[in-house]
């Protein structure tokens, strides 16, 4: 896996059918290295600490190979990588071969995989159609979230180096699987 985009936001406040969504999950890409932190990316806006951000998932990183799926599915948008609220692109995430407690080190970093991402209701506001949030569930495409075990810097280009692996654990699909089972979906 390598880092196609770094990506940041700040808050922004929407209004979404009469009612105002402060959210994060506007990512737009950088050129600068970025700081992972033990619980977020340094200068990325978090506004629900309750579900985003923290010690399990303080780096979300999504593929690169999902954007093109979602791109048939809503064509007219306009497109740029950090979309899915990532804060960094990869060239080849596979949720079906990322097992929970897989450990890379990435520019000056040392991630471990924690968990899937769950869709919400701010996927749907940035995507301007809440259909994205079951498209999403119906797919294996969730990101991963990673828990930073060494702090510092990456940039685009810097290349995951697997350092740990825990065959033994499930994958990444495989939560999201169970997950979206227990949520009927």
């Amino acid at each position: 896996m390598k880092i196609i985009s770094t990506n940041i936001g700040e808050k922004k406040e929407i209004d979404w059918k009469g009612k105002t969504v402060t959210t994060g999950i506007f990512k737009y890409s950088v050129d600068a290295p970025i700081f992972l932190d033990t619980e977020d990316v340094k200068g990325d806006t978090i506004c629900d600490r309750k579900h985003h951000g923290g010690i399990d998932q303080a780096v979300y990183g999504y593929s690169l190979k999902h954007y093109d799926f979602f791109k048939k599915l809503h064509p007219n948008l306009d497109w740029q990588l950090g979309m899915f609220g990532e804060n960094l692109t990869l060239d080849d995430l596979d949720e079906t071969s990322i097992h929970v407690g897989d450990t890379y080190r990435v520019g000056d970093v040392i991630l471990e995989v924690t968990k899937s991402r769950q869709p919400c209701m701010t996927l749907g506001v940035r995507f301007n159609d809440m259909k994205i949030v079951k498209q999403f569930w119906n797919t294996n495409f969730c990101g991963v979230y990673f828990k930073v075990l060494q702090t510092g810097f990456v940039k685009t280009g810097d290349v995951f180096e697997q350092v740990k692996s825990c065959p033994e654990n499930p994958t990444i699909a495989e939560i999201y699987e169970a997950k979206r089972v227990s949520k009927g979906v």
